[in-house]
C-alpha cells in the first residue's frame, strides 16, 4: 500500500548539488571559508556590543540581535551542506527535516520583523533625537526584541504545519541542500494550489507589516534629511541609515523572490543558489556593511585591541610582572 504522508517516512533524502558533481569540491572551500568569516564577523559585533559601554545603546542592541540570528540561520543549514559535499550520507530524518523547516522560517520571519523594528530606531534618532532616549527605552527595545522572535516563531510554526499536511506519497528526495518551502511543496503528489495560496497569504501579511514601518520610518527620515540644509548633518544622516536600508534591500529582496512568487515561477536550481545567497553571503556580508563606515564600531575595535595590548604590556614590560 502506498505511503501518504511524510510521517510514514524514515528520512528525507537531500540531493543537493549531487547532480554537479564536479562543482562541489570548489563550493566546500568557498562555502567553508564563508562561513568562518560569518562567524568571524558577527562574534565580533556581538563581542563589541557587550564589552564597549559607548555601543551600550537601542540601536547596537538590535544590531548585536540581528548578529545572533544571523549566527544561528546559517549554523542552521551550512554545517550540514558541507558534510554533504564532503561525499557523506545525504540523509536526512523526518524529524530533522521539520525542525530545520521550523527553525529557517522562525529565524528568517524574526529577522524581518527585527529589520522593520530597526527602521524605526533609525526613525526616532534622525527624526526625533531630544527624545530618543525617551523613546528607545531600554524596557522597550527588550520588549520588541522578544516580541520579534515569539510572532516570527508563531508564524513558522503554522507554515510548518501546513507544509507538512501536503500528502507527499512516499517521494523522499529533495531536490535541495535543505529542508525548505518550495522543494518540499515539490515533493507532493496532489495539487499544491491551495496549500500556496495560503502560505502565500500568510506571507503577504507577515512581509507587509515590517515593509510598512520600513516605509513609513524612511519616508519621514528623506522628509527631515531635505530639512536639513548642511551638507555634513546629511552626510550623517546617510551613514545612520546607509548599511541599514543596504541590508533590508538584500534581505527582502532575496525573501520575497523566493516565497512569495509561486514556487513554479523558477528553477530549482535558481532556487538552490539563491538560497546560498540568503543562506550565508548576505550574514557573512551584514557585519561588514555594518562596520566598515561606522566609525562607533571601528572605534570599538581600536579600542577593545589597544586595552587586550595595554593589559598584556606596559612601556615593553609585561604589566602584572609575569610572562
Amino acid at each position: 500500500m502506498e505511503q501518504k504522508n511524510g510521517s510514514s517516512f524514515t528520512g528525507f533524502i537531500l540531493l543537493g548539488f549531487s547532480d554537479r558533481p564536479h562543482l562541489e569540491r570548489v563550493l566546500f572551500v568557498v562555502l567553508l571559508i564563508f562561513y568562518l568569516l560569518t562567524l568571524l564577523g558577527n562574534t565580533t559585533i556581538i563581542a563589541l556590543s557587550r564589552l564597549d559601554p559607548h555601543l551600550h545603546t537601542p540601536m547596537y542592541f538590535s544590531l548585536s540581535n540581528l548578529s545572533f540570528l544571523d549566527l544561528c540561520y546559517t549554523t542552521s543549514t551550512v554545517p550540514q551542506l558541507l558534510v554533504h559535499l564532503r561525499g557523506a550520507d545525504k540523509s536526512m530524518s523526518f524529524g530533522g527535516c521539520v525542525a530545520q523547516l521550523f527553525i529557517t522560517l522562525g529565524l528568517g520571519g524574526t529577522e524581518c520583523i527585527l529589520l522593520g523594528m530597526m527602521a524605526f530606531d533609525r526613525y526616532a534618532a534622525v527624526c526625533r533625537p531630544l527624545h530618543y532616549t525617551v523613546i528607545m527605552h531600554p524596557r522597550l527595545c527588550a520588549l520588541m526584541a522578544s516580541a520579534s522572535w515569539f510572532i516570527g516563531f508563531a508564524n513558522s510554526s503554522l507554515q510548518t504545519v501546513l507544509i507538512f499536511l501536503v500528502p507527499l506519497c512516499g517521494r523522499n528526495k529533495i531536490d535541495h541542500f535543505f529542508c525548505e518551502v518550495s522543494a518540499l511543496l515539490k515533493l507532493a503528489c496532489v495539487d499544491t494550489t491551495e496549500y500556496e495560496s495560503e502560505i502565500l497569504f500568510f506571507s503577504m501579511i507577515f512581509f507587509f507589516i515590517p515593509a510598512s514601518l520600513i516605509t513609513f520610518s524612511y519616508g519621514r527620515i528623506v522628509w527631515a534629511v531635505l530639512r536639513i540644509k548642511s551638507a555634513r548633518g546629511q552626510r550623517k544622516v546617510f551613514e545612520t541609515c546607509g548599511s541599514h536600508l543596504t541590508v533590508v534591500s538584500l534581505f527582502y529582496g532575496t525573501a520575497i523572490y523566493i516565497y512569495v512568487q509561486p514556487s513554479n515561477n523558477y528553477s530549482q536550481d535558481q532556487g538552490k543558489f539563491i538560497s546560498l545567497f540568503y543562506t550565508i553571503i548576505t550574514p557573512m556580508v551584514n557585519p561588514f556593511i555594518y562596520t566598515l563606515r561606522n566609525k562607533d564600531v571601528t572605534g570599538a575595535i581600536k579600542m577593545v585591541l589597544l586595552r587586550s595590548y595595554d593589559s598584556r604590556c606596559l612601556g615593553g614590560r609585561p604589566c602584572d610582572g609575569r610572562l
